[in-house]
């Protein structure tokens, strides 16, 4: 883990790019190798976020037939 806190970070409050821990977990996200990867980290997140909504509703219809209904609803 001690290399983490020679990686970049976006801080969630300010907007900021910090390099290692300059501010508390809760309000960084990260780690990124650069900074201007970690300047990106709203758009990464929203980017990643787009990609699990819709592989969470393609779990969601995994089994779904004709009748329209999952096997779990079966």
């Amino acid at each position: 883990m001690s290399g983490d806190s020679e990686k970049y970070w976006y801080n969630l409050k300010t907007g900021d790019v910090e390099k290692g821990y300059e501010s508390p977990s809760v309000d960084r996200a990260g780690p990124f190798e650069t900074p201007e990867e970690a300047a990106r980290a709203p758009e990464i997140m929203r980017e990643r976020s787009r990609a699990w909504a819709e592989d969470e509703a393609r779990d969601d219809s995994w089994g779904d037939g004709e009748s329209g209904k999952s096997t779990r609803d079966q």
